[in-house]
């Protein structure tokens, strides 16, 4: 089935070209790399350990530089490890591979430790001189973020084995993860994950209705392991945030987001507030669908007048080409070297990881995105989103290594205005009412799934990682209480939610890879919506702002960066602001 797919579609050839990372993992720059990353890991930690407080600033600047070019080298072979694992994950030497690369990486990283530790933990007033220095000036913002750790670094000792143990620990159970869903086949015609998902937006009940069923019988099928898994990474963040004094499960990540907990709370607190958007709009739905009881397989059923037939992929190329062009020349020039360049990978496969990223690569070579395209409008959307990520990648990448990583929060910025832009481009082209109507609805469960839906999952990891913290570990009947009272909270009365949906908390990987992530989702479509009301009003004078902000990268706090913008985060007023957008959305489609 996935191979007819692709040759209608015109995705079959579109796979990427890794080169810009290694020819092969044969490839001799592998081991010279990784020989090259030893010897210099060995030589700084040589010069520099125990001494960083004496060093001059040209020599500790020096040594930041050169820290960052292992670290470069590093990424590029776990970047290039990962690439060629996600697209067979049914392949053992893939396998085998990756965790190569994670088991050498982190040898190196032991041997780097204590720059870390050294320079959080040093003396203020011998910080401050490093940080005055003119040659350190291209890294003060990421030097102050690693000082605002302080608190949280252990020892030497303990760090280094901490890293050099990873491999075996929470990395190990990532993998199997990706390998168990990988090879997880679905229904009596072995389909894959993305193919069972995506029959959940079929215009026919009973194709969503069985494909629910699959999906469940599926990951029932395998619930023991996941369940294990999900204790396994619960009970590990638990350890690990107890070793290092944070406070709360999300301590960490808002640290790492560069945000205060009151800007994350502002959030959260706003949009759980607003669930009654989400019952209003599903409400309609069910008449609008002529249906008596809205089930959960029911959510994303196609309006009637929604447009059904397929769009190629050259047709979404020039949909998104010309979406960005309209906006941004520059933005619609990048993206064309997604193309051109052979930096996507599009097709079903088998073995091929479900859903869509863009990764950064690193700096000296370029971003990729990987898509499981089907075709369908809510494709094109995604296609857009990977896109703006890697847009966004691209630009930063000139702020170098350590300071290209943009925080969670702002790196879904480029991706959901890359999804508005195309959203508009697409309206314009429908005049037919009905059918505009059934766009603006889709467009609507598109941003309720990034809005409520993340914050709903934000709160049933909130209860699965304090129940673990409060009462051990987690039953599967007590995951699956909680994600039905995490949904209900957000659904109410407006969606029925069957028995089997109980175990579909089961399948969502950001809760394994970056605990505490889901809320940056509604962050940066919150923000967005406000930053596309500033477009309409600043109209050209907008870009230039933007796409600075697309080139900063991470070189300053989310604060900083937002400031040209007028931006208050910790601001009520502001979140309810992006939430009434999509409320006078909703106000569109109750009244017509």
């Amino acid at each position: 089935m996935s191979s007819s797919l692709n040759k209608q579609l015109g995705t079959t050839g579109v796979l990427w070209n890794l080169d810009a990372l290694y020819d092969s993992t044969a490839d001799e720059l592998l081991q010279d790399d990784l020989d090259l990353c030893i010897q210099e890991a060995e030589l700084v930690k040589d010069v520099c350990a125990g001494k960083m407080a004496e060093l001059e600033p040209a020599v500790f600047a020096r040594t930041i530089r050169r820290i960052e070019r292992i670290q470069v080298n590093l990424g590029r072979m776990d970047t290039y490890a990962f690439l060629n694992f996600v697209t067979d994950v049914k392949n053992d030497a893939a396998g085998a591979f990756m965790q190569k690369c994670k088991e050498d990486a982190s040898l190196i990283h032991r041997d780097l430790v204590f720059f870390d530790l050294e320079w959080a933990k040093m003396d203020q007033e011998s910080a401050d001189a490093f940080l005055a220095a003119d040659d350190t000036a291209p890294y003060r913002h990421f030097l102050r973020n690693i000082r605002r750790y302080a608190k949280h670094l252990l020892s030497e000792p303990e760090e280094a084995l901490l890293l050099e143990i990873a491999p075996v620990g929470k990395e190990s159970w990532l993998t199997l993860f990706e390998k168990l869903m990988g090879n997880l086949e679905f229904g009596t015609e072995k389909r894959s994950e993305e193919e069972v998902l995506s029959d959940l937006y079929d215009a026919k009940r009973e194709v969503r209705h069985a494909a629910a069923k699959e999906l469940t019988e599926g990951l029932q099928s395998q619930l023991h392991l996941l369940s294990h898994i999900f204790n396994t990474i619960l009970a590990g963040k638990m350890i690990d945030d107890r070793m290092r004094k944070y406070d709360s499960w999300i301590a960490s990540r808002n640290l790492s987001n560069e945000l205060d907990d009151k800007t994350v709370k502002a959030l959260v607190d706003s949009t759980t507030a607003r669930y009654d958007i989400v019952q209003r709009y599903y409400t309609i739905k069910k008449d609008l669908l002529g249906l008596d009881e809205l089930q959960d397989y029911d959510r994303y059923a196609p309006l009637p007048s929604l447009p059904e037939e397929l769009v190629s992929w050259q047709e979404c190329k020039k949909i998104v080409l010309d979406g960005f062009r309209e906006f941004s020349p520059q933005m619609a020039d990048i993206a064309e070297l997604f193309y051109d360049q052979n930096w996507i990978h599009a097709p079903l496969l088998e073995g091929k990881r479900g859903g869509a990223f863009a990764h950064p690569a690193v700096p000296d070579a370029n971003p990729y995105v990987l898509v499981n395209y089907t075709g369908n409008l809510r494709d094109v959307s995604t296609v857009a989103h990977e896109l703006g990520h890697g847009i966004h990648q691209y630009l930063a990448k000139e702020q170098g290594y350590f300071n290209s990583d943009t925080p969670l929060v702002l790196a879904e910025t480029a991706s959901v205005f890359a999804e508005l832009l195309i959203f508009h481009k697409q309206l314009d082209t429908i005049d037919d009412p009905a059918a505009r109507k059934a766009f603006v609805c889709q467009k609507l469960e598109s941003i309720f799934a990034t809005v409520f839906r993340q914050i709903s999952m934000n709160r049933f990891e909130d209860m699965i990682h304090n129940s673990r913290r409060d009462a051990g570990e987690v039953s599967t009947d007590k995951l699956s209480e909680l994600w039905m009272q995490s949904q209900k909270d957000m659904f109410g009365n407006s969606v029925t939610l069957g028995e089997h949906y109980r175990i579909w908390w089961s399948y969502i990987p950001h809760f394994l890879h970056t605990p505490g992530y889901v809320y940056s989702y509604a962050f940066g479509e919150l923000l967005v919506l406000a930053l596309y009301n500033l477009y309409l009003e600043e109209g050209g004078d907008f870009i230039p702002k933007y796409i600075q902000l697309l080139k900063a990268g991470g070189v300053d706090s989310p604060y900083e960066l937002l400031k040209p913008f007028n931006i208050d985060l910790n601001d009520p007023t502001f979140w309810q602001g992006g939430l009434q957008v999509i409320e006078n959305m909703l106000k569109e489609v109750e009244n017509v």
